[in-house]
């Protein structure tokens, strides 16, 4: 009895062939992702944190991959993200660019620059980016403002792109008291909106605002003309959105943040989730203002 050959193509445990169809975009770069904050086109975000997910985000047409330090919470069940490490960040980064690199390759990828690995000098910084520069990164993402911004301008001028966070910034939820909206208060918003413009004069390309009031985080939209905000629990207004992979797949272990969609629900499966999350920014209704913004 002859016994069919299996195709030399198959890879055990689910992972992806050796190659991959064509892409069926153009790779998303800085200068494209500005140009869809120009004529309006949300722009689209997710956390991936493995190969798979990623390429999966990458062919439900997610913009950017975020390599967030919250695989912290969600990975490693850290209680925040002060635990991960700069080690532990290359590891997700190089995972995930491979991840790309064998799919369709064209997703912005951004790495979170984690607790500790900025904080000491602007040539600290500059080492840390390295080294998720090199392990694949388009674009390292920072947090906070004020002192941050010299250290925003060191290397964007040394050729790196960053990503600039402000609102609630995980890393100093301690000094914040708890993941508390942020810019609640007239002394608060004002001083968000000066280190925002401050950020993007020091060359800051984009912007994640966390949980701050929708009116407030529309009105920066408007005034940041070269860093297009990206929101998370920040309303409607930004020029895009961003969620934490597991929460979006309603896959929390904990309670769902108010700013969070499942849009597993009535999908028939993960990269259909993901595409109607992509088509629920560019079309606005994703987030609800009245659901999912303060």
């Amino acid at each position: 009895m002859n016994v069919p050959i299996e195709s030399t193509s198959a890879t055990p445990y689910g992972t992806l062939p050796a190659s991959a169809a064509p892409a069926l975009r153009k790779p998303i770069s800085l200068p494209r992702l500005l140009e869809m904050h120009a004529r309006g086109e949300k722009i689209s975000m997710l956390t991936a944190y493995d190969a798979t997910f990623a390429a999966v985000a990458d062919a439900a047409g997610v913009e950017c991959i975020l390599v967030g330090d919250s695989l912290g919470m969600v990975c490693q069940g850290l209680s925040s993200t002060v635990g991960v490490t700069l080690e532990t960040m290359r590891y997700h980064v190089e995972s995930v660019a491979r991840g790309l690199r064998r799919a369709q390759a064209t997703a912005w990828l951004i790495g979170d620059l984690p607790f500790g690995a900025y904080h000491e000098s602007k040539e600290q910084a500059l080492r840390s980016a390295a080294v998720l520069m090199q392990a694949g990164a388009h674009m390292v993402k920072l947090e906070g403002g004020g002192w941050t911004t010299d250290t925003v301008r060191f290397l964007v001028e040394r050729g790196i792109p960053v990503c600039a966070h402000l609102g609630l910034t995980p890393q100093t939820v301690h000094a914040l008291g708890g993941y508390r909206v942020q810019g609640k208060t007239q002394e608060s918003a004002a001083t968000l909106k000066r280190e925002a413009h401050a950020l993007q004069d020091a060359g800051a390309a984009l912007l994640v605002l966390e949980m701050v009031p929708a009116a407030l985080s529309a009105e920066l939209t408007t005034e940041l003309l070269h860093c297009p905000t990206i929101g998370i629990g920040a309303g409607q207004g930004t020029a895009g959105q961003v969620l934490v992979l597991h929460d979006m797949l309603g896959m929390n272990l904990g309670k769902m943040p108010k700013f969070v969609r499942n849009f597993m629900t009535g999908a028939p499966g993960v990269r259909e989730a993901m595409h109607a999350f992509v088509a629920a920014v560019k079309d606005g209704t994703f987030p609800d203002n009245s659901q999912h913004a303060w």
